[in-house]
């Protein structure tokens, strides 16, 4: 199975931030360092720029087929999930002026270790236990415009690299059953990790017992190749210690 049942999608915008004041240019993207010097998002990254500051967007990427309405508001999606520790640090801002954005709710889904999605599970050959909610979920970003997610290092299935689909959401409502109703869908996206990390992750179980083969980021027919810009993000740590990853997103307001 893939995300886009074999067609390669058609980029649909340009949305994450890069800052450059005079003839110095820093990516706020954290992520476009090169993989073998990995960065963290500091709060010194998310200040709003100076009015100078010239701002570009990156792809958006494929929703792709296995979204659900109704994730759930919060800030561990693991459900109990087995897999390696995943810490995620999205840091939205306003792509034209730079600025964060606060109150912004930043949405995730992803495959378990063995591919599966919930609410999906048997679409890549294994058979488990099926809430429809393991996986999903999002917060809203604090006052520095982060949003901060503990989940578990996605697994691939059939067609993909590991990926993890991202949305962010302003003027959101939060029900009395923990989800969230209204607001505006911003952003679209999905975020990805450096392949030298993958590899060591899939020798580990119950990684190494998924029963598909892996497609690469190299192969993968979304990512693009195009670093942070399109949504690689920068990862730290170990298969024992578990792992953080850090990206800024950039999206358009108006």
């Amino acid at each position: 199975m893939t995300d886009n049942n074999g067609a390669t999608p058609t980029p649909v915008g340009r949305r994450t931030v890069l800052i450059a004041t005079g003839t110095t240019a820093a990516v706020l993207a954290v992520g476009a360092a090169a993989p073998s010097s990995p960065t963290t998002t500091t709060a010194a990254d998310t200040t709003p720029a100076a009015a100078a500051a010239v701002c570009t967007l990156t792809k958006e990427m494929t929703e792709g087929p296995y979204y659900l309405d109704g994730a759930l508001v919060r800030a561990d999606v693991t459900e109990g999930k087995a897999g390696i520790a995943l810490k995620l640090a999205l840091t939205v801002v306003d792509d034209s002026t730079c600025a964060v954005i606060p109150n912004a709710l930043v949405e995730i889904w992803h495959s378990d270790a063995l591919g599966e999605y919930s609410g999906y599970v048997g679409q890549n050959g294994h058979s488990e236990p099926d809430d429809g909610t393991f996986l999903r979920g999002g917060v809203l970003t604090d006052s520095s415009g982060l949003a901060s997610i503990t989940t578990i290092y996605p697994g691939w299935y059939r067609g993909r690299c590991i990926h993890i689909h991202v949305k962010v959401h302003t003027g959101v409502t939060l029900t009395s059953d923990g989800s969230f109703t209204g607001g505006s869908e911003l952003h679209t996206g999905q975020l990805f990790i450096d392949e030298t990390i993958t590899t060591a992750v899939a020798k580990i179980s119950p990684y190494s017992t998924n029963t598909v083969t892996r497609t690469t980021l190299a192969q993968d027919s979304i990512y693009d190749d195009a670093g942070a810009a399109s949504g690689l993000m920068t990862v730290t740590g170990s298969t024992s210690a578990g792992y953080t990853g850090t990206l800024t997103l950039g999206v358009q307001q108006s």
